[in-house]
């Protein structure tokens, strides 16, 4: 008697035989219990062993036409336009998810028939997002994407699969500015172009995951000060780079989408590891080290589960509505202390000249890059004429060349 899984061919034979010779057992007797049991042992077997192929989609698509009595101009509310619905049929243009769910509701006919997949379904996840208004095209163009067959109709497709490399839509949802972020974000930004930028930045930091791990803590006054001082070399914003991953934490630096107007954001991956992500928009050196000084700001003071994306627009910083947000004020004051000693910067504002010899001068005491001084002052005195030769512009990016 057989009363185990049947895993060989030889098994599966003997069952057969035996199932044969059982076959005329009368029920309630030991023989036909034996019978249920090979029955259902051998039904196990071939449904691992020789599963039943789906339907091809398309062929499925066909044939619930022709039980409905349809035309292909009938598939037009499914699947577009009648061109459209010509090049599906004609296996020119392969079916999209959109197109799927409209056949699904519209015919009838199942999604693991439709996705060719058995069990399958559609995937579910943000479900009131327009796939359409994700900058896809500029994404595609960028080589984000992975495809190099772009076609706006595979926007949901290709933007999911980019979503899953950046940690799924569990991980994600703060950088969509949902629950769980907070914005420094100017009025005309488009929302979904700054989502589609931060994921890009959690894309990359999960690709690369660091060997250390962050601990809170590690970046106190005097470790964002120690930061600070890497301006004074020429190559600084490499070396703030190396010393951050070695605490564990992500410097990113994905250059900004149009309509984002960002310079920065602070966030944390799934397992806690937190990131600077920086665009550079403004390519100078005191915008590199303010940003990057904030945003560690945001890392040690303000990430928590509960916020895991914080973006930044610095042309911000000098309105009056943006002092009423706590946590940017704080992130401001902490990184412009960090930046320049407090008692360096009473001595330059009570100037009333800045000139370029003294800026120099103190910057060599503090030993930072003189673009910070210039970048300052530039800000608390609104007048971007001025020390302009000091402000390192052209001289972030190269350095990054291989991530923007």
């Amino acid at each position: 008697m057989i009363n185990r899984l049947i895993k060989t061919e030889e098994d599966y034979t003997r069952a057969l035989d035996r199932i044969e010779t059982l076959m005329d057992s009368e029920g309630g007797t030991t023989e036909a219990d034996e019978l249920e049991l090979l029955s259902t042992l051998v039904e196990m077997y071939e449904e691992k062993q020789y599963p039943i192929d789906l339907p091809d989609p398309i062929k499925a698509v066909k044939f619930r036409m022709e039980q409905l009595g349809l035309k292909q101009q009938d598939l037009i509310p499914f699947i577009g336009s009648r061109s459209k619905v010509s090049e599906v049929l004609n296996r020119k243009k392969s079916l999209t998810l959109s197109m799927m769910r409209g056949l699904n509701k519209g015919l009838g006919i199942s999604a693991e028939v439709l996705l060719h997949e058995a069990g399958a379904d559609f995937p579910e996840g943000f479900s009131d997002l327009e796939w359409n208004r994700f900058p896809v095209a500029e994404m595609a163009n960028r080589g984000w994407l992975g495809a190099d067959d772009y076609s706006s109709e595979r926007n949901e497709e290709l933007m999911r699969a980019f979503i899953s490399r950046a940690g799924g839509f569990k991980a994600v949802s703060a950088a969509f500015l949902r629950q769980g972020s907070s914005a420094r974000l100017n009025a005309k930004a488009d929302k979904y172009a700054v989502s589609a930028w931060c994921l890009r930045v959690l894309e990359l930091a999960n690709a690369r995951p660091l060997r250390n791990k962050y601990e809170r803590g590690m970046l106190t006054g005097p470790a964002l000060k120690e930061i600070a001082r890497l301006s004074y070399f020429t190559d600084g914003p490499l070396l703030a780079r190396e010393y951050l991953e070695k605490q564990g934490i992500h410097l990113v630096i994905v250059s900004h989408l149009p309509k984002t107007y960002l310079d920065g954001a602070a966030m944390l991956l799934l397992d806690g590891s937190p990131i600077v992500g920086l665009t550079l928009r403004y390519d100078r050196i005191d915008n590199f080290w303010f940003s990057l000084i904030h945003e560690l700001v945001h890392i040690a003071k303000h990430l928590t589960r509960d916020k895991q994306i914080i973006v930044d627009d610095f042309d911000l910083r000098r309105h009056e509505r943006e002092d009423l947000d706590r946590i940017e004020h704080e992130a401001d004051e902490l990184a412009s202390s960090s930046l320049i000693l407090k008692k360096y910067w009473e001595r330059i504002s009570a100037m009333d000249s800045v000139p370029s010899k003294e800026v120099k001068a103190i910057a060599e005491k503090l030993k930072i890059h003189p673009a910070i001084i210039a970048g300052r002052v530039r800000l608390e005195r609104n007048n971007y004429r001025l020390l302009t030769k000091l402000v390192g512009q052209g001289e972030v990016r190269r350095l990054f060349n291989e991530e923007t």
